[in-house]
């Protein structure tokens, strides 16, 4: 044993932790070791550890295991991985009343025993929270590995949480971790790109490199999230509104750059309605050897940390700070886990965004008419509308839109605004909206973008999603429209009620009135 070293033992969890989880598995043949478990091993075993597995195996007490398929298997184990100087398992259920069925302590304490090892020189690893449990119960130190089946309540409530083994040993030896190179998956439009923001930035925080891949509706939001060292532009024909066709030429290309990158780790972001499994599988195909994702659907072995379906009243943000937290990433210290655009802006796009901004009256309100959704669009009568009666109410406003949007914002602005649609870049919209005192904005990419950048919006938000989720996060925020119109929760792209009733209800007077009461409480009125 090394001087000095401060555990003298490691204590670990067969099922999930040591190899895959197969239930009640009495069949040799089935032991497949978790990635990198034989060299996190080696490690410790070099290091001068003792190792211990401590299992519980209540197959035997439910006659589906006998104690022999046990002894086989756990053979197994150690022709794969190496020997362990103790092997410890409980063949109880858990109505036995047991002390030595984990998240009882009397497993790690009697292999502290026969280790001859004091209990307190001893850390417990598994994957779930009775491992962790039965370690801090006993008087060990504890790690939890998680997997797709550890409950998020779980990772939050372990004193130590390590991505895989090799981190584990890491940690369990002092030593610096390798930072490892990471793909984020995000591959949706610009809003969803950037409500995942913040967990990129808790990525990027503990990678070495961290790549996005993100499909072109996203590409120029991606190119301004802080974090993010390398863009992969895929458009994705089972998440795009507009699907290609599948390519299967296409596909091999991508599996092969993916291969030469040779990430460590990917997380895939992904809204509730999708499923990240194809793209696993993909990265599976290119080597990848961990990754994450959000999955209500069984994935087998493509992810190693299957995150469930969180709380449905949280948002988007908060959702893939779960996952990356799950995953081994939480958020730094200090980063308040806001909407970040990088700032400033990189040279190129500070120069034009400011040429822009500059020639924008004094106090302006920016309206966004347009959305990336029908569904979601406010009509644009109602719009111009909006701007007549905040014009009237003295305040400058500025029209922005896409180029496909030029008729709709010249429309909206009619001859009482600025017209700036078509006229900017994602940079430059940043630049625009970071000057507003406000933005006028349906449930659509810009609202984001405002919040990324600390403007306050007034929320035109049709109920087709649930607007905890989609919320434009961390600034002030007024929400108008019916949020019990009957579209609530249709997910749709076209509106299916005549006449649009849960925007085409929303007055100019309210608009008026919304705007009031954001720019007072952020720094007066007109």
């Amino acid at each position: 044993m090394l001087q000095g070293q401060r555990f003298a033992a490691a204590l670990l969890d067969r099922d999930g932790t040591l190899v895959e989880d197969v239930p009640y598995n009495g069949n040799p043949d089935l032991v497949r070791p978790v990635p990198g478990a034989r060299a996190a091993l080696d490690r410790l075993r070099g290091a001068g550890l003792r190792l211990a597995v401590v299992s519980n195996q209540s197959g035997v007490a439910r006659g589906l295991l006998t104690h022999e398929q046990v002894r086989r298997v756990n053979e197994r184990v150690e022709e794969l991985l190496g020997p362990f100087d103790t092997w410890h398992y409980c063949p109880h259920g858990p109505d036995d009343a047991c002390d030595c069925r984990k998240p009882a302590a009397g497993m790690v304490l009697g292999a502290a025993r026969a280790l001859g090892v004091p209990v307190e020189r001893c850390v417990m690893i598994g994957d779930i929270g009775a491992d962790v449990a039965a370690g801090l119960a006993a008087g060990a130190a504890a790690v939890l590995v998680p997997t797709q089946v550890t409950r998020a309540e779980e990772v939050a409530a372990a004193p130590v949480v390590a991505a895989d083994l090799a981190a584990a040993a890491d940690w369990i030896l002092g030593t610096p971790p390798q930072r490892p190179r990471v793909l984020v998956a995000r591959t949706d439009s610009a809003g969803d790109v950037l409500l995942t923001g913040p967990a990129i930035r808790a990525v990027a925080a503990g990678a070495a490199h961290t790549t996005l891949l993100c499909g072109p509706r996203g590409h120029d939001a991606a190119r301004l999230l802080p974090g993010v060292d390398e863009l992969i532009e895929w458009r994705v024909p089972w998440i795009d509104p507009q699907p290609p066709p599948v390519d299967g030429s296409e596909i091999d290309a991508l599996v092969k750059d993916l291969e030469a990158r040779q990430f460590d780790k990917a997380i895939i972001f992904t809204s509730f309605h999708q499923s990240p499994l194809p793209l696993a599988l993909l990265l599976r195909l290119a080597g990848v050897p961990y990754i994450a994702a959000i999955s209500e659907d069984y994935p087998g072995s493509l992810l190693d940390v299957r995150h469930r379906g969180v709380d449905e009243d949280i948002s988007e943000v908060e959702r893939a700070l779960s996952l990356t937290a799950a995953a081994g990433f939480p958020l730094p210290a200090g980063d308040d886990g806001r909407l970040r655009v990088r700032l400033p802006l990189p040279a190129g796009d500070r120069s034009s965004a400011d040429a822009v901004v500059a020639g924008l009256p004094d106090g302006y309100v920016v309206v966004h008419p347009g959305a990336s959704v029908a569904a979601r669009a406010c009509p644009p009568r109602r719009c111009r509308e909006f701007v007549a009666g905040l014009v009237g109410a003295g305040h400058p406003v500025v029209v922005t839109g896409a180029e496909s949007e030029r008729e709709l914002t010249r429309y909206v602005a009619a001859d009482e605004a600025v017209d700036l649609g078509g006229r900017t870049t994602m940079a430059q919209l940043a630049a625009v909206l970071g000057g507003a005192r406000c933005a006028v904005v349906a449930n659509t990419g810009p609202a984001h973008l405002a919040a990324a950048v600390g403007t306050p919006v007034v929320s035109l938000f049709a109920p087709t999603v649930p607007f905890q989720r989609w919320r434009p996060y961390g600034v002030p925020v007024v929400r108008l429209g019916d949020p019990d119109a009957p579209c609530r929760d249709t997910r749709a792209a076209v509106c299916p009620v005549p006449e649009h009733p849960c925007l085409s209800t929303v007055t100019a007077a309210d608009v008026v009135g919304a705007v009031a009461a954001l720019t007072t409480r952020n720094g007066g009125g007109v």
